[in-house]
Order: structure tokens, then C-alpha cells, then sequence
């Protein structure tokens, strides 16, 4: 069954990989409907991708009004399409079928009600963050449950909006993305909807190329927002939570490396390991931080001046 689709990429001073991504968004072998762009700061946004491709519609938004939930939320209420697939800026579709390889899941089982994508590494990507890339999007496809919590813990509600498809009809019955999130509004909205007996599947031939090589204070700083994000969810993360999952991905990552023979990198993984643990820990409490404290550690200090903090 072929279901219509359109495309929701939040934006904030796009380069020359937006306009890549549009490109090859354009020569997509499935249809798209309509690719919704919302863009905080007009001054940033070139006009000129609106004139390469007709199926554009931006909408543009001042900086404090964006929310990681919120924006997406409402986009989410712009689309008239059965699936909407969320994108970034800065995810590049790998061929021309990344939307019909993202959408089957969702079009052959109608309890199924997302589907994110693989991520691939770019070219400048580092050897260890390769790794990370690897373990967290492998080469096997698959669909997860709410019963797979005892064998996936929190990788049952994995998704990611770098570049993930929702069933509409789904997603209006669950309530959507959070009202405001500071981060991790895929994989709450995909904990809710695990909850009320949906699947959420992973097409590892929907592929996408992107990768970030993170400083170790960028890595504290995403983790913080990450551990905040989950500390203002409970009723999705208490029961599953992230320690064993994190100290897996540095146990995988040790061995790979001494397989590999790139010792020298090992004391890179340390500090890292650290810096995230260090952030995710800090971000579970912050409720009991001063607020200089959290605008040091958090990637999102709108997110924070917007709540008083």
C-alpha cells in the first residue's frame, strides 16, 4: 500500500549541505508531498533553495521560540501526509531510496508506528567515532516492542529524528512530540508510543550519511541535555535505564580498539567515556544544580532562559 509522505527538517544557519540534502531529497524514487522547513532566523535562510525546489515550504521562526518537541510538534500539524519523515540540516540521504526503504516498514504492518534510519559516517569522521556509528546503526534491520525491554533495556525505544518516519494516524493517537523538550523528543514520543502496544523499526536500508567528531566538552554538554531529558520523563526512563547501555558501547569500543591495534587511542575513550558519564549524570540532576552550573553544562541555554534558569 503506498501511503502519501512529506518531509520535516527543523533548520538554523544551513550551509551548503542543506542545499545537498534538498537535492537529493528531490531525486527520491518514492513520492514526496511536501518538504516542510522550519528555519529559526530568516536572516540565515537563501531564497534560492525555494526557487530550486517547488516543493518547499519554509516557515521561519525567532530563537527563543524553538523547542527540540515544540517545533516539531508543530510542523507535525502543517502535514496533511500519512507519514511524516523528520530530518536535520545535516543528515544526506545515501541514494535516491532512502524514503520508500523508510516508509515499507510502516505500509506493511499498520501497528508499526516508526521507522528510523541508518546512519552512516562521513568521510572526515574519526576512527573511533566509526565505531559508535556502527554499534548504534548496524547492517540487520529490525522491529522492537514493548516486551523487548528486558532484552534491549533502553535500546527498545531507540529513535532518532536525524532522519526517522512516523505514521500520522499514530502519532495523533499518542499525542505526538512533547510540548518541550530540551532533547531526545524522538526517543520520548517513541517510549510513549512502545507503551501502547506500537513497534518502532529499524530499516537499515534507509541510510543516511551523518556523523559529528564532538570534543569531549561537546560530548558533556549533549549528555547533560540528554540525562536532563530523561530526569523530566520518568514515566518512560525509570524503568529503563542508561548506565548499562553506555558502559556496553565503552566495554565494545575497548575491545574493538585492542583488536584493531589503535592502542594509542584508548586514553581518547577514557576521557570521553568520562565526559559523558560526567554530563548524563550531572543532567539526571539537575534539578539540585545552580543555575550557573547547568548554563555551563548545557547545549541549549535557551532552553533554560526560557524556564527561569
Amino acid at each position: 500500500m503506498i501511503k502519501s509522505v512529506d518531509v520535516i527538517i527543523p533548520a538554523y544557519h544551513p550551509g551548503k549541505e542543506f542545499g545537498k540534502l534538498i537535492s537529493r531529497l528531490m531525486e527520491q524514487n518514492y513520492p514526496i508531498e511536501t518538504i516542510f522547513v522550519m528555519n529559526t532566523e530568516e536572516k540565515y535562510w537563501d531564497k534560492s533553495w525555494e526557487e530550486q525546489c517547488p516543493k518547499l515550504k519554509v516557515f521561519h521562526l525567532k530563537k527563543e521560540e524553538f523547542d527540540h518537541g515544540g517545533t516539531r510538534k508543530k510542523a507535525a500539524s502543517l502535514s496533511r501526509a500519512d507519514i511524516m519523515v523528520f530530518m536535520t540540516q545535516d543528515a544526506i540521504p545515501a541514494n535516491s531510496d532512502l524514503i520508500g526503504n523508510l516508509a515499507a516498514p510502516i505500509c506493511g504492518n499498520e501497528k508499526v508506528g516508526a521507522c528510523y534510519a541508518r546512519q552512516l559516517a562521513k568521510e572526515d569522521c574519526r576512527f573511533l567515532e566509526r565505531y559508535t556509528r556502527s554499534f548504534n546503526y548496524p547492517a540487520q534491520s529490525s522491529i522492537k516492542w514493548e516486551k523487548d525491554t528486558p532484552v534491549y533495556g533502553i535500546k527498545t525505544y531507540f529513535c532518532s529524528n536525524v532522519c526517522a518516519a512516523y505514521d500520522k494516524k499514530i502519532y495523533k493517537e499518542v499525542g505526538g512530540f512533547a510540548d518541550r523538550a530540551i532533547f531526545n523528543e524522538d526517543m520520548i514520543y517513541a517510549g510513549m508510543m512502545a507503551k501502547k502496544g506500537y513497534g518502532i523499526a529499524y530499516a537499515a536500508d534507509a541510510c543516511v550519511f551523518h556523523s559529528h567528531n564532538y570534543s569531549c566538552i561537546q560530548q558533556l554538554h549533549r549528555n547533560f541535555d540528554l540525562g536532563v531529558s530523561q530526569a523530566e520523563h520518568p514515566e518512560i526512563f525509570n524503568s529503563v535505564p542508561s548506565e548499562g547501555e553506555g558502559l556496553r558501547l565503552v566495554k565494545k569500543s575497548l575491545g574493538y580498539l585492542l583488536r584493531t591495534g589503535h592502542f594509542w587511542l584508548i586514553p581518547q575513550l577514557m576521557v570521553q567515556s568520562g565526559c559523558k558519564y560526567m554530563g548524563y549524570f550531572l543532567g539526571k540532576r539537575y534539578r539540585k544544580l545552580p543555575g550557573w552550573l547547568i548554563q555551563f553544562c548545557t547545549m541549549n541555554r535557551t532552553y533554560w532562559e526560557k524556564n527561569g534558569r
